[in-house]
């Protein structure tokens, strides 16, 4: 058995929720590594939809523990609202079936209006981030100056590194001509949030390493993509943690050989949120006709998605970065009905040919596809569950991607059932 790390490996949404969904229903235990509120997951389990943010796939399944790592930043005041929501739901969870890492960084209500300060302003790059905090949280957690979980046990010493924090914040806020925040009201939130969060805090990473060890199978669960990764995505506009798989194993506590097979998805077309380069964009009625059929709305957010042909050079980029596996093709019906298909295989950047989408912010900005035509398919590929079900165009472009992208495809999600794919590889047993 290997223990699975899924991941985007586009700029987000790819339909990482059903995988992840699919996948834990025959897993033991399900890790979100990174992230934090910033992303979403939509499940459909039984006929109920569950919208999580935090929480980890696996809590909504009976028998399955869900974890959150050390490299995710926990907004606690949402996490309680989100359990509060789930727990509407008919999901009951406790200590028993979710663990927070006791060395995970705090969101504040602070890092929130710094997010939001930025973004409103009339100067620097606009990232188009979702003012949740998420940045200045990994911000204050690099300057070694974060409130982490494990502060709320001991409520004694709050005041103190309350008042380092704001040395730096306050010092940001009078810049963005801002009030200081109020010391004393952020420690009574704290102070009133802490005993309803500490039951869920452990050293996540000995039960990880002691689940190993009795043979259960562990799911890792990333959010966003590799193209949004901090190091390897389209720099400025990317989130503030790294989405590769090797974050994994960082941000749960594990060492890398407990990563045993790296599922990436990836839509069969391309989706990105917010600001930054997108070389195979459309801005026109094909692009408005890919995000309608494919609802084409943040889970969280609920800001519409720019939608553009499928880039093959960028996939291909972003799943050596990312050491993927195999691929799951998502969303293939989506493409159902277009007499043809067009897909990116490489670029001209000043005259010049890449196969490749280069660092630099100037050349990516000015990166041209180059499109290589395919021919589209009149049948439908929604709800098929195997290879016979697909029109024999279809089966042609996953082959070609498959080609393109030197990866292999181990499923394909054809509508947004859990139970409509096409598997061609089981991750757990490779």
């Amino acid at each position: 058995m290997a223990d699975v790390a899924v991941i985007g490996a586009q700029w987000g949404d790819e339909g990482k929720g059903k995988i992840v969904d699919w996948l834990s229903a025959r897993a033991d235990v399900v890790v979100r590594f990174q992230g934090g509120h910033n992303a979403g997951h939509t499940l459909v389990i039984d006929g109920e939809v569950y919208k999580l943010s935090l929480l980890p796939s696996g809590v909504v399944r009976k028998g399955c523990k869900g974890v959150i790592g050390s490299g995710v930043v926990v907004d606690p005041f949402a996490l309680l609202a989100e359990i509060d929501r789930i727990s509407a739901q008919g999901v009951n969870i406790t200590p028993d079936n979710l663990a927070i890492a006791e060395n995970a960084t705090l969101i504040l209500p602070l890092h929130q209006e710094l997010d939001a300060m930025r973004e409103g302003s009339s100067s620097g790059v606009k990232i188009g981030t979702t003012k949740r905090g998420i940045g200045p949280a990994y911000e204050d957690k690099a300057g070694r100056r974060g409130l982490r979980i494990v502060d709320l046990a001991d409520l004694d010493s709050l005041p103190g590194k309350i008042d380092n924090l704001l040395v730096h914040h306050n010092a940001l806020r009078r810049g963005f001509g801002h009030d200081d925040a109020d010391a004393g009201a952020l420690l009574e939130k704290l102070r009133a949030v802490a005993p309803k969060i500490t039951p869920f805090a452990k050293p996540v990473w000995r039960e990880l390493d002691a689940a190993r060890k009795a043979g259960k199978r562990i799911l890792f669960e990333g959010a966003q993509g590799v193209l949004l990764d901090v190091d390897h995505g389209t720099y400025p506009y990317v989130t503030s943690s790294n989405t590769v798989a090797g974050q994994a194993a960082t941000g749960a506590g594990l060492g890398p050989r407990a990563i045993g097979y790296v599922l990436g998805i990836v839509k069969a077309y391309t989706t990105r949120v917010g600001e930054g380069p997108f070389p195979t964009e459309l801005e026109d009625a094909i692009g408005q006709r890919l995000g309608e059929r494919g609802h084409e709305f943040g889970t969280v957010t609920g800001r519409q998605r720019r939608c553009g042909w499928f880039d093959a050079a960028l996939v291909r980029q972003s799943l050596k970065i990312a050491g993927v596996d195999g691929i799951a093709l998502t969303k293939l019906d989506v493409l159902d009905g277009f007499d043809e298909l067009k897909v990116c295989i490489g670029y001209r950047i000043n005259g010049e040919a890449y196969d490749y989408l280069p660092a630099g912010a100037d050349n990516q900005a000015a990166a041209e596809p180059v499109f290589e035509t395919m021919e589209g398919w009149g049948g439908t590929s929604e709800k098929a569950r195997s290879w016979a079900d697909l029109p024999a165009a279809a089966v042609k472009y996953v082959r070609r991607i498959e080609e393109l992208i030197e990866t292999p495809v181990a499923l394909v999600s054809t509508s947004p059932e859990r139970d409509d794919v096409i598997l061609m590889r089981d991750p757990f047993q490779d």
